[in-house]
């Protein structure tokens, strides 16, 4: 079982030991997705990124941690530019929905986050603890999100959403077809506006039937 002890590792206080840390976890990504996890040692890494094993023991504990560091690294820069808040007063509901689903296709389509959501599939299946880490971390996080604007949206009667957590799981469903192609290496439409003409089409019965 994995020891996910990063987070209580120390972080660094000046530029030089962020760019440090940034640096060893860029290295150990392009490692990682080159050779497969077990293939690499700490050894592979610090003779690319430079330094010594000291810098990876002190900022992520051991590999476990760095691995974990590097998936927490990742979901950030992943859901930062596919989840932004819902403000009703700014944009309705439909839109929001829609744009959040392409702004998610298009991120999934990309072939190092393809590599990357294969690497994490393989790890998560031998580590029971990392797969509930990062279900919390990520799958819960982005669903809240969207089950807070379903909340929201129901609270301004805009739509009735009784459940909105459940929903907002049902959301993502939308697009599992794609992901399970893509995590299997199979033929994906390339075809960026069939898939929005296929999400909006969506939003068009089945939101628009809940609005009141």
């Amino acid at each position: 079982m994995t020891d996910i002890c990063y987070p209580s590792c120390e972080q660094p206080q000046t530029r030089r030991g962020q760019e440090r840390r940034l640096a060893l976890l860029i290295c150990a990504t392009d490692l990682f997705l080159e050779r497969g996890y077990d293939a690499v040692s700490l050894d592979d890494i610090v003779n690319h990124a430079g330094g010594s094993k000291t810098s990876i023991y002190k900022y992520f504990g051991n590999k476990e941690g760095l691995f974990t560091a590097i998936c927490d690294y990742r979901r950030e820069v992943f859901f930062k530019g596919v989840c932004v808040p819902y403000i009703p007063e700014k944009i309705d509901l439909k839109n929001y929905l829609n744009q959040t689903l392409i702004r998610f296709y298009q991120h999934i389509i990309k072939p190092e986050n393809i590599a990357f959501m294969r690497l994490f599939t393989e790890q998560t299946q031998k580590d029971i603890q990392l797969a509930h880490y990062f279900y919390d971390q990520c799958a819960l996080n982005i669903q809240n999100t969207i089950a807070f604007a379903l909340g929201q949206a129901n609270d301004l009667n805009a739509i009735y959403c009784s459940n909105p957590h459940f929903s907002a799981m049902m959301y993502f469903g939308i697009l599992r077809d794609v992901e399970w192609r893509l995590l299997m290496g199979l033929e994906v439409s390339a075809n960026d506006a069939e898939i929005t003409d296929y999400i909006n089409s969506l939003y068009t019965t089945k939101i628009d039937n809940s609005l009141k």
